[in-house]
C-alpha cells in the first residue's frame, strides 16, 4: 500500500474522531479526487479502503448535517463528484441515491451508472417527487422504468420525461399521459412533438387539445415531424366535426320541452339543468324553445367548433351569464370551455344587445329556411 492511501487513510480517521464538519468536507473532497485519478487501476485491496472510507465519511457527514449547513453542502458536493464515476462503490451510490435531501440525492439519480433498473424502479416506487423528477432526466431510461414514475401520476414527471429523448415510453405509459395532457398545454407539446408517439396517438392526443395548443404545437414541430403533425391536426379537426355531427334523435327532446312549455315549467332554470347533466338535446330543443327559433338553427351553432355564435339564441333567450357558460361546457365531450376562452366569450355576451341579436337569429332563420327550401 503507498504512502498517500495511509495518509488518507489516517487523515479520515482524524476527521472522524474530532467530529469537525469542516475538516471532514476537506477530507472528503481529497479522497473522492484521489478515488476518480486512481478508480481505473485499483487493485482489490485499495478499492476495498475507499469502500470502507467513503461510507464511514458519509455517515460521519450525515450526522454532522442534522446541525450543520455546512456538512450537507457538504455531502451534496460528494455525491456530484462520485455520480458518473462508473467505478463508485454500489453501497455508497444507494445510500446517495436514497438520501432525503434532494440536494444530495439528485447529482446520483440523475447520473451515476451505477444505478440498476431494480434500484431505479424501487426509487419510482418509493421516493418522493423531486427524486422522480431527477431519475426521469437519466439519459437512457428503459420502460419499465418510465411505468413505474408515470404510475405515479405525478404532472412535472410527465413533463420531464416527455421532454427526454432517451426515454423510452410503452403503450400504457403514453395512455397515461394522455390522460394529463389534457389538462396540461405545456405537457401536450412535449408529447406531440415526441417522435417515438405512434401516430394514432398523437392524433388521440389532438382531439382534446384547444387551439392554441395546436398552434403552438405546429409552430413547436421539428421538421421532420412536421407533416405528419399538421395532418394529424387536420384528422383530429375532422374527427371532432364527426363527433359533433352525429345523428342524435330530437324527437323525444322536443316533446318533452314542449309539454315543459305547456305546464309553465320550461325556463332558464329548467335549461341550466340540462346544461349541467350534459343532455344535449333537452339543452338544444330548450334553446330553440326559449329563443322562439327551430333545432334546426340552434344545433349547428352548439356543434360548431367556433364557441360566439351559440351566443346569439341565448342573447335573444334572455340568459344570464352563468347559465351560458353552463351551455358552452356541455357542449363538447372533451370537457369545460378553457378559462381564457371563457372570459373573452363572456365580454362578447355582454357587450353583444338584445337588438343585435335579433337581428342576427331572424337573418339565420332566413337563410336556413332558404337552405330547406332549395
Amino acid at each position: 500500500m503507498s504512502d498517500p492511501h495511509l495518509t488518507i487513510a489516517d487523515e479520515v480517521q482524524a476527521a472522524i474522531a474530532t467530529g469537525s464538519a469542516e475538516r471532514c468536507s476537506g477530507v472528503a473532497e481529497r479522497v473522492a479526487s484521489l478515488f476518480i485519478a486512481q478508480a481505473r487501476s485499483l487493485d482489490v485491496e485499495q478499492y476495498a479502503l475507499f469502500a470502507d472510507v467513503f461510507e464511514r465519511l458519509v455517515n460521519t457527514i450525515e450526522l454532522r448535517a442534522l446541525a450543520d449547513a455546512g456538512a450537507r453542502i457538504a455531502l451534496a458536493e460528494l455525491s456530484a463528484q462520485l455520480a458518473p464515476v462508473p467505478q463508485t462503490p454500489v453501497a455508497v451510490i444507494r445510500r446517495l441515491a436514497n438520501h432525503d435531501d434532494i440536494a444530495v440525492a439528485g447529482p446520483v439519480l440523475s447520473e451515476s451508472p451505477r444505478l440498476t433498473t431494480e434500484d431505479l424502479i424501487d426509487i419510482a416506487n418509493t421516493r418522493g417527487e423531486q427524486h422522480l423528477i431527477a431519475v426521469a432526466g437519466r439519459w437512457w431510461l428503459q420502460e419499465v422504468v418510465t411505468d413505474a414514475l408515470l404510475v405515479r401520476r405525478f404532472p412535472s414527471v410527465s413533463r420531464k420525461l416527455m421532454k427526454n429523448p432517451g426515454a423510452r415510453i410503452s403503450a400504457a405509459g403514453f395512455s397515461i399521459i394522455l390522460s394529463q395532457a389534457l389538462g396540461d398545454p405545456e405537457l401536450a407539446i412535449a408529447t406531440g412533438i415526441r417522435a417515438d408517439l405512434p401516430s394514432p396517438l398523437r392524433r388521440t392526443l389532438l382531439q382534446g387539445a384547444s387551439e392554441a395548443v395546436k398552434a403552438r404545437l405546429l409552430a413547436s414541430a421539428p421538421p421532420h415531424l412536421y407533416e405528419e403533425i399538421r395532418s394529424a391536426i387536420a384528422a383530429a379537426t375532422t374527427d371532432a366535426e364527426r363527433g359533433m355531427s352525429r345523428s342524435r334523435d330530437f324527437g323525444g327532446a322536443k316533446a318533452s320541452v314542449a309539454q315543459l312549455k305547456q305546464t309553465g315549467k320550461l325556463n332558464e332554470a329548467m335549461l341550466l339543468d340540462f346544461a349541467r347533466q350534459r343532455r344535449y338535446a333537452e339543452t338544444i330543443a330548450a334553446i330553440a324553445e326559449l329563443a322562439k327559433c327551430s333545432i334546426e338553427l340552434v344545433r349547428p351553432l352548439m356543434q360548431s367548433l367556433r364557441s360566439d355564435g351559440i351566443l346569439v339564441p341565448c342573447k335573444v333567450a334572455g340568459l344570464s351569464w352563468s347559465t351560458v357558460a353552463a351551455i358552452l361546457d356541455s357542449r363538447f365531450v372533451s370537457g369545460a370551455t378553457k378559462p381564457e376562452e371563457l372570459i373573452k366569450l363572456k365580454t362578447k355576451y355582454l357587450e353583444l344587445t338584445l337588438d343585435e341579436a335579433g337581428r342576427l337569429l331572424k337573418l339565420w332563420n332566413v337563410r336556413a329556411g332558404s337552405t330547406n327550401a332549395n
